[in-house]
């Protein structure tokens, strides 16, 4: 029989317990992930009941009233409110989403928030992104072009061509489909994962960029691109509704294209 073993301080254990004021009617459990490097110690789970009559509608608003009223030394990342930065996404009720475009009426039963799956943790709700910031830096994320623009004009494309960039640029970076991929959970080393694919094809597919070759090369390489294994997490997950599983498929085609 095999026998697997977990990391040390991996289990997590029952935390505290923050009650709501007894005047509070309508109240929800918020069950919180909670670690904290400088203390060697398991992560745990707070519960925090939150009055909802004096809550806004988000799961990112009852954070916000949480770390403001109940237990300032919650950790979380968050910006701008709107799901325009990605700042926010984290995993609720088992979805990876943003925190920002998640209603709490949506939770049924308690809410259960914990950071991105199978990513090192800064503290709390914070996981480290550098890896997959490095990565996204590898595809070269801006126009490249030898030919100069007209003086005093703009880099002009079809409203064709304009329209071929749908679906992609909308991309906030937030590494939810990423982050719910097993291929780059095993894999995470040398496999790009969907994010940073779906910003690749965003310049492959731009008419207004020159260095189309030079990023397919950049990309024909067994792990880098062909982990994807069309498995659909990243697009199910997606909380502004791409599909990067879409994108992938279309570099692949590209690559077999040119051959």
């Amino acid at each position: 029989m095999v026998e697997f073993t977990l990391p040390k301080n991996s289990r997590i254990k029952k935390g505290k317990t923050y009650e709501a004021p007894a005047s509070a009617k309508r109240v929800k459990n918020f069950h919180v992930y909670r670690w904290q490097p400088e203390k060697e110690e398991n992560p745990r789970l707070d519960t925090y009941e939150v009055d909802l009559d004096n809550c806004g509608p988000m799961v990112l608003d009852a954070l916000i009233k949480i770390k403001n009223e109940i237990d300032s030394s919650l950790t979380f990342r968050r910006s701008c409110r709107e799901g325009i930065c990605g700042s926010c996404s984290m995993n609720i009720d088992g979805v990876n989403t943003l925190a920002c475009l998640c209603p709490i009426e949506d939770i049924k039963g308690d809410a259960k928030v914990y950071p991105l799956p199978h990513m090192e943790v800064v503290k709390d709700l914070v996981p480290d992104l550098t890896h997959i910031f490095a990565q996204y830096a590898s595809v070269e994320p801006w126009l490249q072009a030898d030919t100069t623009s007209p003086p005093n004009e703009e880099r002009l494309q079809s409203r064709e061509d304009r329209a071929k960039l749908d679906g992609l640029w909308e991309c906030v970076l937030c590494f939810c489909c990423s982050t719910s991929c097993p291929s780059y959970w095993w894999n995470e080393d040398r496999y790009l994962g969907p994010a940073v694919l779906l910003s690749a094809y965003r310049w492959i597919v731009d008419s207004r960029d020159e260095a189309t070759g030079k990023r397919l090369d950049n990309l024909e390489d067994p792990f880098r691109l062909y982990r994807c294994h069309t498995i659909m997490n990243c697009t199910k997950t997606c909380p502004k509704g791409l599909n990067p599983a879409k994108s992938i498929a279309e570099i692949k085609k590209l690559l077999v294209a040119r051959r």
